[in-house]
Order: C-alpha cells, then structure tokens, then sequence
C-alpha cells in the first residue's frame, strides 16, 4: 500500500499542530448559571437588571401586566437566576444572597450560610438555590435536604440548575459533576463521562452544552423522548437555555436564534440578533442585540405559540454582568462603561469568543498506486524525506514548546518569581510546641550574623527596585541632635522592636526615628537585631504610596535606629481610640466616606506586599497602630520588623515562633502555627471592625460586666443579623444617604469574610480592595438618587 504524497502529509501536521496551539489556547466557562435576566413559571414572570444607571437594580413584569415593576431592595445586583415559583439574586460585590417569591408580593429574602462566603455562579432550579464560593469553587445550596451538595473536594468554574438536580464544570479537567435527585443525577454524570465541557446549562431533567470541540452535546430525557438536538459545526452555537421539553441556542455567527422540541412550539420568526437567552419550563425570552430589549415567545407566554413573539415593557437590560476585575482573552463588550454608567466597571464579552475553530482535517485518504513512473533522482527523494521529517519534527517541537510554556506560566517560573524564605527570626512572642537545642540556635545565629553581613553589603549597592534609591546612614550623633536626646516630649510612639521619636534633620525636614530598645541582655539584642535587619532589608526594596517610606538608618556598636519620613497625622489607632481624640465629634476621619478612603488606601498598601513585591511579603502585624496617616490623610502601612517572605505556593509554612498582637493574630496562625497571606487579612479584617464600630480590637463590655470581649465576637453575629446600625461608631452616626448605606454595609460584609476562622474562607487581598474601591465609588454616587435604604427592608435569614 502506498503512502500518501508527502506535501499533502505536511500540510495536515502543519493543520494539525496549528488547531494543537488553537485548542491549548484558555476558553473560560462559560455561565450556565446566574446572568442578566430571569424567568420564572407561576405565573410566568420575566425579570432583569437595568442598564445605563447608577443603581443596577432589578425590574420585573408578570404575564398580563401592563407595565413593568421595580423589585426591593433599589440597589445593584450583578446577576440573577430563576426557579418555577421564585427568582435570587446576587448583589454587586458578591456578599449577600437576595430571593422573591414571584408568585406573591415579591418580599424579598437574605440567605446566608453559616460561615457566609463571597458567592458567584448562581444556579437556581425547581427547589433549590446553589452557589459557589469564589475563588474556591466549592458549591453552597438552600432550600434543600442536607445532602443535595457534590462532594467537598469537587471545585467548579460554573455550574446550572434543573429539576431537583444540578450540574456543573470542574475546574480541573472540565468533566461534568451532577448531584441531588440520585437517578437522573447519576444518569446524567455518567450520560457525559469523562467528556471535556467547556459550556453547560440544565433544564428539566436534561442537560446541554458545548464540548472541548465545540459540538452541541444533549444528555438526559424529559416526557416526550430524547430530545432531537440540530446538528452544526464546532462553535456554530454559544448561548443555550433549556426547558422541561425544549433547548434553545444562539448562533454565534449571526446572533439568531434557534430552538428543538416541544412539539415545534418553540420556533422562532424574529430576525432579532440576541445577546442572551433564558428559559423557563414553557417558554424562552431573549435579549436583543439592537436595543437590549426582552422578547419572549412559547406556549407558556401569552400569543408565544407557534413562532409569535411578545415584546416585554422592560428598561434596557444588562448584556451581561457588570464587573471590576479583568477579561478573558475574549475582551470587555462595547460601550460596557455606559451600560454599567461607571469608568471603573465594564462588562466581559462571551467567555467563548468568535473565533472560528474548525476541526482537525481527517487524515488524507490512502490513494491506489499511480502509474508506473520514471524514477525520480536521489537528489528529489532526499529533499522529501527531509521535509517530511522537518515537518514532523517541527510540529512536534512546537506541541511539545506549546506545553513547555503552559508549564512555565503555571509554576510562575518564566518571570524569576521565586519565593524565599527568611531565614532571620523575628520578635519573639510564643514558642511553637518544639523547642530548639542548643546547636540550632548555634546555626541560627550564625544564619543571621551571616545575613547581616549580606545585608550591609546590598545595602551600599542601589536598590533593587526600578527607584534608584539608597537609605541613608547616619550616624548616632545626628539622630541625638535630631531628637533632642531622645527626649521624652519627641516620644510619639512604640514599633515592633523600640521606640519612635520625632526628630528634625539638619536640612530641615521631619523624620520618625524608630530607636531600638537598649539593654544588655543577650535575647533583647538579637531580637532587636533580628527585628532591624528584617524591617531594613523590607523596606530597602519597597516602593509604594501606601507604604511608610525608609529614609535612613543607623548602626553603632548595640544601637539600631531606622528613620522614616514624618506621618503629621499619627496611627489610625490614636484617633479611633485615643481618649482626646474619642471624646471629639468634628474629626476628619468621622465621615463613612473618610473611614473607607482609609480602609482602601491600607489595603492597597498590604496587596502591594502581597502580589507585587518579588519575593512576595507577608506583614505579620497588621492593626490600626500600623497604619499611619500622612499630611493629606492618605493611610500607609508601617512597620516591618515581624514581616517574612511568603512561603512557595501550595507549601504550609511554620515559623518557629509566633508573633503578632491580642485581637488581631490569625487565630489558624496562633493555634496551627500555619501562617500563610490570609494572616494579613484577617488583622485587616480587625481593622475594618473597628473603622465600623470605634472599639478596640480587645475591649471591656459593659454589659457584661466589664469582661474583656473580642471586637470579632462582638461584631460578627450582630452584622450577619442585619442589624449593623446597632454598632456603629456614633462619632459618626448612621449612614445619611441610601447609597452611604450600601457602601458601609458592603465593607462590614466584606470584614466579615476577612475574619473567617480558616484563611481558605477568606477572601485575598485583591478582592478585598475590588470591594472597598466599589464600596468608596458608591459612597461617591449622587446622594439625589431615591435608593431605598437596606436597612429598612424586612430581612429573613435562612441557614441549612
């Protein structure tokens, strides 16, 4: 049997290889649960969330209505998904969980977990409501049995909602996982198998989506047969949505629509383009690409059957979801800023872009001998084999060049991000459980006598960093002239290893001088100079508007000075707790505008330690004594005499002594002696607590009589039951405007998720300041608008 011809067998590798690259190229998931509009069955109700405005709240219109209608709460939600009898809703900010009974009043109803979570991928079926956590991708439910939720283990990029059952995509392989009524979820996870999906959504008791290859595929039955899926070529659908007896799917080339089942009720006669569709058990309504108009059609809507459409008297709608983090590869949808009416949010395009991604060609079909030839010269066969083999080699090289750089982003490796650890001990102010012999802390000492030569060195170099800078060495007798002695009247404060002084050089300017505590005992020195050489190797190298920035140093026989530039405004600390400070009313920081700016500004200066810092930082000691004001009342971070290095990624890291303040240590770091980055935030989320409610982070309650209380015990249970007025700072008062309001609320929630008992429950450092930067912009909003306030609307809440 002859071969192919070896041009055509090239052509086919190169093909080949080509659609490898395509195919390796990162398709998010696209949402087969949670979007911009909603539908629900009795009676049939068609929901959405309004575009162009401040507020993105949600609007609504029943069948036989006359005009639509706004649902409470009149705030911004960034996703919605519906049942047969009720819709949920998620706020902007992913905090809190709202649902109405559609059938009734529309009273609307907060559902929290126990150990409530930051939620997105909302999939709401017949009877239950499920989420997932983000950036975890475990999966909540409600309103169900205790055992209608996939295994612990399993984490999801999206997942959808049918009768008495769910489904969803793994993150980690893209197979289908389905759980809750045991016979079709069990028929429906093993109708897919190990098949890799990239899109998927659940209606009925069937299942459809787009597989790695871009083919529609249907699992599951419903009470007329299998249903008979239109077949089209790889990525001719996006969009799907599924009732009890029909699918629906938009073609991604033109935008039309095209619909299966139900008896041939379903068809459709616009020549509407739409961005999006949902179905309920009945019908299908769509939004229209030209005017983000609703239109609906299908037995269950009135004048729907047999290709009639209707027109919903809707606002304009959302095409998709407005939010603050970045895009996929597909890019942010046009004239998004308008829609979301916001420059610092947009919306995504479809996870699943336009690019046309055909399959493989089949291998060429093997041809019969050809005539008989004259022999071709050695010359001419040569020259094949060799493209032949080049060919083969190349593709191979490029697939196998393709998975090397995968691996490389992966493992973070291509950029030199490697994490180190530090190998100087700081403060010491807990042993861990295993003691150290003698020889190690022979070895330690050495280690850090060692590091402090190293350090000297660099520290004569120029910095590290794109600033050019070097930390100045004084000597002790201008810091003593600085200080005037290190009189008692310039004492301004105490940092993790001595005392600040204000002091003024001889140029004029003021300076902090941090002077490390003096003694001779022998455990005192090394943690001074352990705490020295840590906050002097840190802040070398950083470089941040919301970090305290390092002016010098000084290092004469046992004495170890650091200088900083000057915070006219003092700590955050003095003037929430200070008593001078308590008993004033007219302060800058007592506004709920002011008090966030700051929160925001420190988060900014903490997430700088944590994601851009190479190697990355963890602080250690995060509280409001640590952050300090400036002349223009911008907040920065200080104090880095306990920070480390992070550890590796996936790696536990156990110091062998832990530090760090009462009210503000990690309790997983304190009890586990596991610290990791989401120490920072819980210290963080402390501080939050007392932005909101003016205590310390330890204080006595009298109302039980004088006890010690922790503000996270004190404050927590009163915010989950919605009754945060009740403790807030009364410098301040209760929020004057609706939108004031939201932002305070969204920050309280937001410090609820940092104190989280485990650090995989809380949320990192840059979703902490995605919330805060949306919390200052809504309590920038325009205070004219009638926003009704959260506070006044009746709240259940509901734990399983």
């Amino acid at each position: 049997m002859k071969k192919p011809p070896s041009s055509t067998v090239i052509t086919y590798l190169i093909t080949v290889t080509a659609l490898i690259i395509l195919h390796l190229s990162p398709f998010s998931h696209a949402l087969g649960s949670g979007t911009t509009i909603a539908v629900t069955d009795s009676p049939a109700t068609v929901c959405g969330i309004v575009s162009g405005q401040s507020i993105q709240n949600i609007q609504c219109y029943r069948q036989g209505q006359v005009s639509s209608f706004p649902v409470s709460p009149n705030v911004s939600f960034s996703s919605i998904s519906g049942g047969k009898s009720y819709f949920c809703g998620l706020r902007s900010g992913n905090y809190s969980l709202h649902c109405w009974d559609s059938s009734s009043s529309f009273q609307s109803k907060r559902l929290y977990f126990n150990d409530s979570v930051l939620l997105e991928n909302l999939a709401v079926g017949d009877s239950q409501v499920c989420a997932t956590v983000v950036g975890v991708g475990t999966v909540r439910c409600w309103r169900t049995g205790n055992d209608f939720e996939p295994s612990g283990s399993d984490r999801f990029g999206s997942i959808s909602s049918g009768s008495g059952f769910s489904c969803g995509i793994l993150k980690n392989g893209s197979q289908v996982r389905c759980w809750g009524e045991k016979t079709v979820a069990e028929g429906l996870q093993n109708g897919f198998g190990n098949m890799s999906m990239l899109s998927m959504v659940a209606g009925g008791s069937h299942v459809c989506g787009l597989n790695s290859a871009g083919f529609l595929v249907c699992k599951g039955s419903n009470s007329s047969g299998q249903l008979d899926v239109p077949q089209g070529g790889a990525f001719e659908f996006g969009e799907l949505a599924l009732g009890d007896e029909h699918g629906c799917a938009i073609r991604r080339l033109n935008g039309s629509v095209v619909c299966w089942g139900g008896k041939g009720q379903f068809l459709v006669n616009s020549i509407e383009s739409f961005e999006l569709i949902v179905s309920a058990s009945n019908f299908t309504c769509g939004l229209t690409t030209t005017n983000f108009s609703v239109i609906c059609w299908g037995p269950g809507w009135s004048n729907g059957s047999n290709g009639s459409e209707s027109v919903i008297p809707l606002s304009r709608i959302l095409p998709g979801p407005c939010v603050q983090s970045s895009c996929s590869e597909c890019g942010i949808y046009p004239d998004s800023q308008s829609l979301c009416s916001s420059m610092s949010r947009h919306i995504c395009k479809a996870n699943i872009c336009n690019t046309q991604i055909t399959n493989p060609p089949p291998p060429p079909p093997v041809q019969p001998p050809p005539p008989v030839s004259p022999p071709r010269s050695s010359r001419s066969k040569t020259l094949t084999r060799g493209l032949l083999a080049f060919a083969i080699v190349g593709s191979v090289g490029a697939f196998i060049g393709v998975c090397s750089i995968v691996y490389c982003l992966w493992k973070g490796a291509c950029f030199g991000k490697k994490k180190v650890h530090n190998s100087v001990q700081p403060t010491i102010t807990r042993g861990s459980s295993n003691s150290s012999n003698t020889s190690t802390s022979s070895i330690k000492s050495a280690i850090m006598r060692q590091g402090s030569r190293i350090m000297r060195r660099q520290r004569s170099g120029p910095s590290t960093t794109k600033h050019q800078e070097r930390a100045e060495e004084f000597t002790l007798s201008e810091l003593i002239a600085a200080t005037d002695g290190f009189s008692f009247q310039n004492k301004i404060g105490a940092g993790s290893f001595g005392i600040v002084y204000r002091g003024k050089l001889t140029d004029g300017s003021e300076v902090a001088i941090k002077r490390g505590e003096t003694g001779s005992k022998v455990k005192k020195f090394q943690e001074k100079e352990s705490a020295f050489e840590s906050e002097l190797s840190f802040l070398s190298r950083l470089h941040h508007k919301h970090l305290v920035r390092l002016v010098g140093y000084c290092e004469e026989k046992d004495e170890r000075l650091l200088v900083y530039e000057y915070m006219k405004n003092g700590s955050l600390h003095s003037h929430l707790h200070d008593k001078n400070n308590v008993e004033k009313s007219n302060s800058l920081l007592n506004s709920w505008k002011m008090r966030i700016k700051i929160a925001l500004d420190a988060s900014r200066g903490i997430e700088y330690l944590h994601n851009y810092a190479v190697p990355s930082i963890i602080h250690r000691d995060i509280k409001s004594s640590n952050i300090l004001l400036d002349s223009t009342w911008t907040a920065r971070v200080s104090d880095f005499g306990l920070s480390l290095m992070s550890p590796e990624a996936d790696i536990d890291y156990k110091p062998t002594k832990t530090v760090g303040t009462v009210g503000y240590i990690d309790p997983e770091y304190y009890g586990l002696n596991l610290l990791t980055a989401k120490s920072d935030v819980y210290g963080l989320g402390v501080v939050l607590l007392e932005l909101l409610t003016g205590k310390r982070a330890i204080f006595r309650n009298g109302e039980d009589g004088g006890n010690p209380l922790s503000l996270v015990d004190f404050a927590v249970p009163v915010i989950l039951a919605g009754e945060l007025t009740k403790i807030l700072d009364s410098r301040v008062g209760s929020p004057r405007e609706s939108n004031e309001s939201e932002a305070v609320e969204l920050m309280a929630y937001t410090a609820v998720h940092c104190v989280n008992l485990e650090g995989k429950d809380r949320p990192t450092m840059a979703d902490i300041v995605a919330n805060l930067e949306r919390a200052l912009l809504i309590c920038e909003g325009d205070s004219n608008n009638e926003i009704e306030s959260i506070s006044s609307v009746t709240i259940s809440v509901v734990s399983d």
